[in-house]
C-alpha cells in the first residue's frame, strides 16, 4: 500500500469527509466535525493535524499537540485513528513515527499519549516505537458534570458547535 503522510494545512471537502469516515471509528460520543471546526484544528498554532494518504483516499489521522509549559516544551499525541480496511498495515506507526519527528524538532523532550487497554495492537505498537507506561493517574473533569457536583456546561461537552465553545472563550478573555 503507497501510503504518505502529510501535515494539513487546510481543512477541504476532502478532509471533512474523512473526519466523518473515520471519527466514528475512534469514539462513538465525538461529534462530526464541519468544515470550519476543521479549520480552527488546523490553523491553531498547538495542533499539528497528521493524516495518511494513499492515491485514493485519506485512510488515518493523528493530531499533535504541543505546548510550551514553563518546564518545557511538552507534546501529546491524541486521537490517532486509522481506518480499519488499511489497519495492520504500518499506518499508524507512520503516523506516529512523523509526529515524533516534529515533536522533536520543536525541542520537546517527552511525548506523551493515552489508549486504553482493550486497544491491544495499539499499545503493542507504542511499545515497540518506544512509548513506555507511565506511574500517573490521569484525570477527567466532564464539563458536562453538573449533576456530578461539578461547574460545568449543562448543554454537555462541546454544545453541539464542534468546538465552537473554546473560541467563543477565547473571544469573551477568559482562556488566553
Amino acid at each position: 500500500m503507497d501510503i504518505r503522510v502529510e501535515t494539513v494545512r487546510e481543512a477541504d471537502r476532502a478532509l471533512v469527509d474523512a473526519f466523518d469516515r473515520l471519527l466514528p471509528q475512534l469514539s462513538s460520543t465525538a461529534e462530526p466535525l464541519d468544515r470550519e471546526a476543521l479549520d480552527r484544528m488546523v490553523t491553531c498554532d498547538a495542533t499539528t493535524v497528521l493524516v495518511a494518504r494513499t492515491p485514493d483516499a485519506i485512510v488515518g489521522t493523528l493530531t499533535l499537540v504541543l505546548l510550551p509549559l514553563p518546564s518545557g516544551v511538552r507534546a501529546r499525541v491524541e486521537d490517532v485513528v486509522v481506518d480499519g480496511a488499511a489497519r495492520g498495515r504500518g499506518v499508524a506507526a507512520l503516523l506516529t513515527e512523523e509526529a515524533l519527528r516534529i515533536a522533536r524538532e520543536a525541542g520537546a523532550r517527552t511525548v506523551d499519549l493515552t489508549s486504553r487497554p482493550d486497544r491491544a495492537a495499539a499499545n503493542r505498537l507504542y511499545e515497540r516505537l518506544g512509548f513506555r507506561a507511565r506511574q500517573s493517574t490521569v484525570y477527567r473533569y466532564a464539563m458536562d458534570a453538573v449533576d456530578a457536583g461539578g461547574a460545568g456546561d449543562a448543554r454537555g461537552g462541546r454544545g453541539g458547535r464542534g468546538g465552537r465553545d473554546l473560541q467563543d472563550a477565547r473571544d469573551a478573555g477568559s482562556v488566553r
